[in-house]
């Protein structure tokens, strides 16, 4: 695997080996001593994955402390215009967001550290993501800041959201309790 660093603090895209022969393909989507020889996470405590169809955006979440998260993220299917915005107070990327289109074909992942939102836009017909985070979900730490207030120049205008989504709290709005 090769691990790539961003310009926000903690925050990785990950492009594995992908071996591809008459069969079809291998990707591995974790190692534990590659991700600990790099500093990263190796205890992931869920994982988990949607089915979503063209032109579906989720996000922009997170998990509040207690039980704020690392997340790992990956498409097994398909393609995403994929979102992390540094909600870390003192970080010195605090506001800023990078965007990685995440292809089941490349096979890459991104790693978003605890104190980053996330989030993604359905490119494909379909995609099925994938998602590990380092904490359990946890319904009253579920957060999340609103899709259009960041900044983000997002593959379209007019996504398909869900209500919960389309209710959330702008990025100006939002009093972040992450620290860098």
């Amino acid at each position: 695997m090769e691990v790539n660093h961003t310009s926000i603090p903690g925050c990785f895209e990950i492009f594995p080996r992908v071996f591809e022969d008459s069969r079809g393909r291998l990707v591995k989507t974790f190692h534990h001593d590659l991700f600990a020889d790099n500093g990263l996470e190796t205890d992931f405590r869920e994982e988990y994955y949607s089915v979503s169809h063209k032109s579906v955006l989720r996000g922009l979440h997170f998990q509040v402390p207690p039980h704020e998260h690392i997340k790992l993220v990956t498409c097994l299917e398909g393609s995403i215009f994929d979102v992390v915005v540094d909600l870390r107070k003192g970080s010195p990327s605090f506001g800023r967001h990078l965007t990685f289109i995440v292809d089941a074909l490349k096979g890459n992942m991104v790693y978003v550290p605890a104190g980053c939102a996330h989030g993604f836009y359905v490119l494909s017909d379909k995609a099925l993501f994938l998602n590990r985070t380092t904490s359990v979900f946890s319904s009253p730490s579920d957060a999340g800041i609103k899709w259009n207030t960041c900044g983000i120049e997002w593959p379209d205008a007019n996504p398909v959201l869900s209500d919960k989504d389309h209710n959330l709290p702008s990025l100006h709005e939002y009093n972040s309790p992450f620290v860098f």
